[in-house]
């Protein structure tokens, strides 16, 4: 029965589960939501029908509420994106939805993932540094931001074999 009422009142339970074309419209909401630049349906079609890309989507009940994506090449992938709505952080679900993430990676014979990050990104910093990511470099002015400036960002590697 507290389970039953959980559900009710939260949302109902979080899954992270493939994502699939008809997501791509929700992916490129929450993406443009997260992000100052935000990819378009189109770009998320396009990756979801990529076989190198893999796309898992955060979703409670038949909302979509986070996402990650990855690229892959070889043994290694890059971490391309990873976004968690505004109104379900701070609940460890990019965490969950990261290390899920990085299982299937590892799944598919991955055994490098980079990613970058925007250097002052104290809370995302902090996610990939505690599933293991070290810094393994540095781009300077690598984000431009809407007033023209531009922004650090640090390279990031973690081994999953």
């Amino acid at each position: 029965m507290m389970a039953w009422l959980s559900g009710l009142w939260g949302g109902g339970a979080v899954t992270i589960e493939p994502a699939t074309l008809r997501d791509a419209h929700a992916l490129a909401k929450l993406h443009g939501a997260s992000f100052h630049r935000g990819w378009g349906d189109g770009e998320f079609e396009q990756m979801l029908r990529e076989r190198n890309t893999l796309v898992h989507r955060l979703r409670q009940g038949r909302a979509i509420i986070g996402f990650a994506v990855s690229r892959m090449a070889a043994d290694e992938a890059e971490i391309l994106s990873i976004a968690v709505d505004a109104g379900h952080r701070g609940r460890g679900l990019s965490r969950n939805l990261l290390l899920t993430h990085l299982g299937h990676l590892a799944g598919r014979g991955v055994r490098t993932v980079f990613l970058e990050v925007e250097e002052n990104n104290r809370p995302a910093r902090r996610l990939y540094e505690r599933a293991g990511f070290s810094v393994a470099g540095r781009r300077e002015r690598y984000y431009r931001q809407p007033g023209g400036e531009h922004l650090n960002a640090i390279l990031m590697r973690r081994d999953l074999s």
